[in-house]
């Protein structure tokens, strides 16, 4: 056999880049621990313990990563948006069950390790956990020369939460007559970005350091990396005067609304109620998407819908405006089967 000895930073994994990213990381864990989080960082698993309190707890568990938004991050530049963006995508998966946040896991994932950029991404997940009050008690940074090409990297998340079994949000709590009560989102969230990409690059002709169309001085990068809005603090208060909600994320409101129904019942939407921003109609114009298209791959400036009893709309409206976030009444619940209504139109 020939050939100098081999190790494994020869191979493409550097065991001391990793040892700085885990260095550089403790802190950033410690600020996200809540009372129910147990263990130290570095531990082969996270814990946690229950909360006490509860008669019949149910735990409700999701995992998202944040799609192509992330390639945008590395063109910019930009790494400490998108693991926020990550917890608050996870956390308001949850919400819309009734469930609050008790921990998270995280993973990247790099073809090269950078410390610095691990440090970034964690940076906003830790952003993200304070912000939603949820322990990150775990996660795992892999370098894996072959299948990532530098500089690219891979994001993703894991939560789980609490709710009281007989307080999960759904569909089964919906009836006719209930309103659409619209949250508004802020920017495009986490879908839509493969299309976006695509219309940036190949029909503005734009890169991510120059100025957005119509965005009053903003960069693409500071109008794509936008962080994901969460509707925990702002709707927490109000759970109970709730039936149902949905998360507006990839599939847009025909694709996310009829999963809170049941399937005798319809949701009417009438688009005429909120003015689309800026972005979605920049997109829309420059890559000649029909509207029926734009509203199945972007949230249109809806993050969140909340369906409640008609004499409950004013109790999420003025908690959103105290929270800061513009709410408005986008439609109704109708007998049907199940589907979502685009200004009548069944989707």
């Amino acid at each position: 056999m020939t050939g100098a000895p081999l190790d494994y930073r020869s191979a493409g994994v550097d065991i001391d880049a990793a040892d700085d990213a885990k260095n550089r990381l403790a802190k950033l864990v410690q600020s996200t621990m809540t009372s129910g989080a147990r263990g130290a960082f570095g531990g082969f698993g996270g814990m946690f313990r229950v909360p006490e309190g509860y008669r019949a707890p149910l735990l409700v568990a999701s995992a998202d990563g944040v799609g192509t938004k992330i390639k945008i991050a590395i063109e910019a530049g930009r790494h400490d948006t998108i693991g926020h963006c990550l917890v608050n995508h996870c956390t308001n998966d949850i919400l819309v069950q009734g469930a609050i946040p008790l921990y998270f896991l995280d993973y990247v994932a790099f073809g090269k390790l950078e410390p610095p950029v691990v440090e970034g991404v964690v940076a906003g997940v830790a952003a993200g956990c304070r912000e939603n009050e949820c322990a990150l008690i775990g996660g795992e940074t892999a370098e894996m020369p072959g299948v990532y090409t530098p500089p690219d990297y891979d994001l993703a998340g894991f939560i789980t939460g609490i709710v009281e079994e007989d307080a999960v949000l759904g569909s089964a709590r919906v009836q006719n007559g209930d309103v659409l009560v619209a949250l508004a989102g802020d920017g495009l969230h986490t879908n839509g970005y493969s299309l976006a990409r695509r219309i940036i690059s190949d029909r503005l002709k734009l890169g991510v350091h120059d100025l957005f169309p119509g965005a009053n001085g903003a960069s693409v990068a500071d109008v794509m990396l936008k962080v994901h809005r969460s509707y925990l603090q702002c709707l927490k208060p109000v759970l109970g005067h709730i039936h149902a909600m949905a998360h507006i994320t990839g599939g847009g409101l025909p694709g996310n609304l009829n999963r809170a129904l049941p399937e005798t019942l319809d949701a009417s939407v009438d688009t005429s109620t909120w003015t689309i921003p800026n972005e979605f109609s920049v997109l829309a114009e420059a890559g000649q998407v029909a509207s029926l298209e734009m509203f199945r791959a972007f949230n249109m400036g809806v993050g969140m819908v909340v369906i409640v009893p008609k004499e409950n709309v004013s109790h999420i409206t003025s908690r959103a405006a105290a929270c800061g976030i513009a709410a408005w009444e986008l439609g109704a619940v109708v007998p049907g089967s199940g589907r979502v209504r685009l200004d009548g139109q069944v989707t």
